[in-house]
């Protein structure tokens, strides 16, 4: 006889990296001069992975065709919530494993998971958000222990300038967002996602509609790092330790789109855009302006860069033009097929995106340079390491027989099918760009002759395992692609049902 389990049970992705967190801080108090970095790291790992294999039991085992709804419909645990757990989940893997060579000699080691563990939390619960409070208490739980994380190399004055940038302009970017909220409440008379739905058909108020919305949507681009709300971005991801510009440009980002994909499909549907009385908030044009821009300026501003780092900061700005086409290319009939292809496109890029800077770590950790130049000939001194960087490189490109292939042209095949072709030419030109700094970084590792002598003394376990394990995974994703896109599709029709 199965066991009924109890609804709240289904937040165990999250209750999972709360409760890690708790034992971090309970750690950490006892012994604050804690050098058990073994201890600490494998804590942090342990939490991570119970929060992917309870999303991934969810997953499989399903919610019985119907989302459970917990605390008066405020939180929606369904296949996209899940879907997403999983990602943030495997990401926040990576991220503790590498961590603990990159963080071996600085201080505030608990502290330091702890505060991934709680932004890991707050991403878990922005996809489950059905009320807009709910959003904004969920988005601020993972902005804010990211705050810290850019600025935790204290003695590192680009790393303190980097968390003050990111604070500021989040504390701004987080007023825009509240203050829309207030609008659209002002209007509907309710936070509770399908009561917004219910009093957008019904107002006629489209022009305060309309402000609220276009705010939140700023909000929004905000956390995915979109053109213009992406200048914190490049700082930063350059100013942060590399496994924190790993887990904000993978984690963080894919968080931002899966609150986005739900406030947007559930309390402004696009019927509305249409039909109803909400015809003159067309927040879908919205989307679309900010897709094209975000993925031109993005690529454009990564092929002008010198820097390794800053180059993969601008391509994830890229990135996100490109998982933009989930919102842009939404018409009212295909809706499903595009939001999937957009979500299935983030896992790959979770993990590909994650293992490149992975591997900038491990320059980092090795005191390498910054520059294309300073990878001349790196791959002499480190082969197995280069052939993982040069699998993210060409995934991201999106190149075969990587993951980053498939991912891709599902997603302008969707926004072709969508009625947008103009938007698949936009990614597609984009992305043939994007190869040529991609493979700057494969030339330097393999073609081009060292002009120095490299100090390569150890091979750090860390960072080393979750660089191949990213490695494997983006080229597994190309013949497994099939289940991700099952998944994927699931996950985009519990939204667009």
């Amino acid at each position: 006889m199965a066991v009924q389990l109890p609804p709240w049970t289904a937040l165990a992705p999250a209750l999972a990296f709360v409760a890690t967190a708790l034992v971090l801080f309970l750690v950490d108090s006892i012994d604050p001069d804690s050098e058990n970095r073994t201890l600490i790291a494998g804590t942090a790992t342990l939490g991570s992975l119970v929060a992917a294999g309870f999303a991934a039991w969810y997953l499989l085992a399903g919610t019985g065709g119907e989302p459970i709804r917990l605390y008066q419909n405020t939180l929606v645990v369904d296949s996209m919530s899940l879907f997403f757990a999983f990602v943030f989940a495997s990401v926040t893997t990576l991220v503790c494993v590498a961590s603990y060579d990159y963080m071996r000699d600085h201080s505030y080691q608990g502290e330091y998971y702890a505060l991934v563990m709680l932004a890991a939390t707050g991403m878990t619960l922005m996809p489950m958000a059905n009320s807009l409070a709910v959003v904004f208490v969920s988005l601020e739980l993972s902005s804010l222990p990211s705050y810290a994380l850019v600025a935790i190399l204290k003695k590192n004055r680009g790393s303190v300038e980097a968390g003050l940038k990111y604070f500021l302009i989040g504390a701004l970017s987080s007023s825009i967002l509240v203050y829309g909220i207030s609008l659209v409440y002002g209007v509907t008379g309710s936070l509770l996602l399908p009561d917004v739905a219910s009093g957008v058909a019904g107002t006629e108020l489209t022009g305060v509609l309309g402000i609220g919305v276009l705010m939140i949507l700023g909000g929004f681009a905000f956390k995915t790092a979109s053109v213009p709300f992406h200048f914190w971005a490049p700082e930063a991801y350059e100013g942060a330790p590399a496994p924190i510009s790993a887990f904000l440009s993978s984690a963080s980002k894919a968080a931002g789109f899966a609150v986005a994909f739900r406030v947007f499909t559930v309390a402004f549907p696009v019927e509305e855009l249409v039909t109803g009385a909400a015809a003159s908030v067309d927040w879908v044009l919205a989307a679309q302006i900010l897709a094209v821009v975000t993925m031109t300026l993005g690529n454009f501003a990564a092929a002008t860069q010198e820097e390794v780092k800053r180059m993969l900061a601008y391509s994830s700005i890229g990135h996100a033009g490109y998982a933009l086409i989930g919102l842009a290319a939404l018409s009212g009939g295909n809706d499903q097929f595009v939001l999937g292809a957009s979500m299935a496109h983030l896992l790959v890029y979770g993990f590909m995106n994650t293992g490149a800077f992975l591997f900038i770590g491990l320059a980092e950790y090795w005191s390498i340079g910054r520059t294309f130049e300073d990878y001349n000939g790196l791959a002499k001194q480190a082969p197995f390491a280069c052939v993982a960087m040069t699998v993210f490189m060409f995934s991201l490109a999106g190149l075969p027989p990587f993951g980053g292939f498939l991912s891709k042209y599902f997603l302008f095949a969707a926004a072709v099918s969508a009625g947008f072709w103009w938007l698949a030419a936009v990614g597609a030109i984009n992305s043939a760009l994007s190869l040529y700094y991609y493979s700057r970084v494969v030339k330097a590792m393999w073609i081009e002759d060292s002009t120095r002598e490299f100090a390569i003394e150890s091979k750090p376990v860390g960072l080393y395992a979750a660089i191949v394990a990213a490695a494997v995974v983006t080229v597994l994703l190309l013949p497994g692609f099939a289940p991700v896109w099952e998944f994927a599709q699931n996950a985009a029709a519990a939204l667009a049902a």
